[in-house]
Order: structure tokens, then sequence, then C-alpha cells
């Protein structure tokens, strides 16, 4: 799979996922660090890549619908910090290799992981 990290996921990230498989790049090595949102995953879509995040606006399948994109992962971290979303990673990667679809949305907050589908409703 081919990943990019936004601005806000620690770029030590890119470690964990390459070591999971995953070809990974990050939106600073293309200089797009601070680019709006919809630029971000229009370079995601063209590029084929799953966005790592925790920028919730890409958890609004009626703006990122996920039938348009590889995939989306929104980390909810009870509080924004490195280790937290650098743990919840850690927890979520042999999920993602066990059970990922192209085409979803995965939620990963603490205790539990979301997935919606490009069939699910928008609502």
């Amino acid at each position: 799979m081919r990943a990019k990290l936004d601005e806000n996921v620690p770029i030590e990230a890119t470690e964990l996922l390459r070591a999971a498989g995953w070809i990974c790049d990050t939106v600073h090595d293309e200089g797009l660090a601070g680019a709006d949102d919809p630029t971000i995953g229009t370079v995601c879509r063209k590029e084929g890549r799953v966005l790592f995040t925790i920028d919730l606006d890409f958890a609004d399948i009626r703006t990122y619908p996920p039938s348009e994109y590889v995939g989306i992962v929104v980390f909810r971290p009870p509080e924004p910090s490195r280790r937290h979303v650098l743990q919840m990673l850690a927890r979520v990667l042999p999920v993602l290799s066990a059970q990922w679809v192209d085409h979803q949305l995965w939620i990963v907050e603490p205790d539990r992981v979301r997935v919606r589908g490009a069939t699910d409703p928008a609502a």
C-alpha cells in the first residue's frame, strides 16, 4: 500500500508504516505543508495514496467520499500528542494490514476503530 502522512502526523509514523510494508511519504516531502485540505485530498487521489491524518475534516464523507480515495485514516487521539498518535498507529497497523479494503474511511479512536465504506450513505 501507498501512504501519505498529513503534516499533523508525527514523522516517526513513516518508519512504522515502512516497517509494515507500506510505501510512505509525507506532505513535507512534497512541499505541501500548510496546503489546504482539498489540495491534500487531490494529491492523495492522483497518487493513489492512503491519507493518514488527525484532521477531522477528512472524516466528513460528504466532503471526502471514500469512493473517491484509496483510503483515509483519521486518528482521534485523547490529546493530539506525538506519543498518542504513534501508539494508536502501532495498535491499528496489524488490523489495517489484515483487513484493508480500498475506498474506506478508518476512524481510529483510543478504544475502537470505525470503518465507513464507499457504499455507506453520506449522513
